[in-house]
Parts: C-alpha cells; structure tokens; sequence
C-alpha cells in the first residue's frame, strides 16, 4: 500500500492552523518538520517548542484526489502556505528505521562519540561512547550548536567534577559529561517532554543513577561546570542565575548564538568571567570561559 504526502512551508505562527486544516480534510497524521535546520533550544515556559518555519506534513491514503484537497484547502491557508504545496507518494515501509540508518555514528574531539542503536562501536580504543537516537526532544548532535558543546566537553580534563547543563533537550551534553568522567549532572530543562528523554537516554547509558533531572523553574544548584546550548534572549535573562550556579573557576560554555550575537553576549557576561573565547562554526558560536574568583563576583 502507498500514501500520499502533502507537504506545506508555513511560519511556526501558522502551525496550529494549518494542523486544524489538514485534520479537517482527512489527514491520517500531521508532522511537523524544522524547514531551514533552525534549533528549538529554550522554549519559554508553557509554550510548544516549533522552529520558526516549519514544513507541515499531511498524510493520506491513496486514493485521495491531490486537486480535491487544494480545493478544499485553499480557503483555509494563507497564500504562501497555498503556493508551497507539494505532493509526495510514499511507498509502505518502515520509515522509522529508514531514517535511523540514515543517521550515522558522529565523533566529536578527540575520543567522544554518539552512536545510534544498530550501529557497531567505532574501532578506536578509547572511545567513549553515548548511545542516542533521534527523537522528539531535540539534542542529537547534529546542529553546530550542539556539536561545538560536545567538542567543549570532551577538550575538558575530567577528574569527577560536576555539570549542569541548562536547556538539556535530550540530554546528550549531561550524558557526555558523565561519560567522560563527570561525578555527576544535573539535566535542566522546561520541557516536560524533554525530562522524560533525558532519564531514558541517561538509562540507556547506564548513568542514571548519576543524573539529577530539574525543571526550569526549579532553583539552579551549583557546580564545578556548566553547559548552556540556548538562545540569546534567556542567556541574558538568566545571566546572574547562570553565573551564580558556577563554582570559583569552574568552567563554563554557552551556545545557540549566532556570530553576530557575540558583543552582546560577552559584554553582558563579562562582569562574572574571565577569558572568554569564542569559537565559531558555520553562523554558529560558542563562548566558553572560567568563573571568575574575584571578590565580589
């Protein structure tokens, strides 16, 4: 059996209707895919982690007639959402595994590797190795963002130094750190769904017991290290909350900025840490540096 795709481009603001809309034309499923490798990395609270464009897949079955539902549609999107319609046909398989083979085992430094389910460990000796798949909690390491996090941990010496990693999605950088020696971790984030996956994946890799799991709006305990993989606006929101949780010249890493957010970001960070460095990949940055000890900071 086959089915019939349409696939639509709509601003994230346009998602819940155009949901409504394919619903209401007999859509067996509605999925929502990033269009341009945008990142979700901090939604605000209460809200629904979307990228700001998305592509709005409807499924049908086959004998659905492609013009009857533009037809019916039409009235129901916005002209721009209405020109980007596409149609697909797609064959019965399993698609889920289709797509975990597509996704392959990535290192990150010098010894960290992600690895998804089915594949063999890579042959170097002294690899660590994090077992992750991709999921509906974002965080799989393969965004510039999330990659230029892991680097950062694995480049760190580590002799049992604890990690918060604010905004943790999947949890894969509190997991990373745990793997590569961290004593313990505590996974933040205020995404329900993301709490869940992070305890499933910290199980998966055999260091849950290690692992504190706390909703955003919980008080941020403090620690030897921290990574933070979220947007401008909450990094300098929650500047003091951020610095405050990091021990005297613990060390510490921000990323989900863009290039041209350096200035703003270093020039709010500086009052509370030294050596800032940034390192860039692609439009993406990451600024890392160490807690200062100064008094009074």
């Amino acid at each position: 059996m086959s089915w019939i795709e349409l696939h639509l481009h709509v601003p994230s603001v346009e998602a819940e209707a155009t949901e409504s809309a394919l619903e209401a034309v007999g859509a067996l499923s509605v999925t929502l895919l990033d269009a341009y490798d945008d990142p979700v990395l901090e939604p605000a609270p209460g809200t629904r982690p979307l990228w700001p464009h998305v592509i709005a897949v409807g499924l049908f079955e086959e004998d659905v007639e492609p013009l009857d539902l533009l037809v019916a549609l039409e009235p129901q999107l916005s002209a721009a959402a209405f020109a980007s319609a596409r149609f697909a046909r797609l064959d019965d398989r399993d698609w889920t595994r289709a797509w975990m083979d597509g996704y392959q085992a990535m290192p990150f430094g010098r010894r960290l590797w992600v690895v998804p389910s089915g594949h063999p460990d890579p042959p170097a000796a002294d690899a660590v190795i994090l077992r992750l798949d991709p999921g509906l909690a974002f965080g799989t390491g393969t965004h510039p963002t999330t990659a230029l996090c892991l680097e950062w941990l694995d480049g760190l010496e580590w002799q049992g130094e604890s990690l918060i990693d604010f905004g943790a999605g999947s949890g894969i950088l509190a997991i990373a750190g745990l793997r590569l020696g961290a004593a313990r971790a505590i996974a933040i984030d205020n995404d329900p769904q993301a709490l869940v996956a992070c305890a499933a994946n910290a199980e998966r890799n055999r260091v849950g017991e290690r692992l504190q799991i706390l909703d955003a709006a919980q008080a941020v305990p403090t620690a030897d290290r921290l990574v933070a993989n979220i947007l401008l606006k909450p990094l300098l929101a929650l500047a003091p909350q951020l610095a405050g949780s990091v021990a005297n010249g613990g060390a510490a890493a921000f990323s989900g900025l863009l290039a041209e957010q350096a200035d703003e970001f270093l020039a709010r960070y500086r009052p509370w840490f030294d050596d800032l460095k940034v390192t860039q990949r692609g439009d993406w940055i990451r600024i890392d540096g160490r807690r200062s000890d100064r008094p009074g900071h």
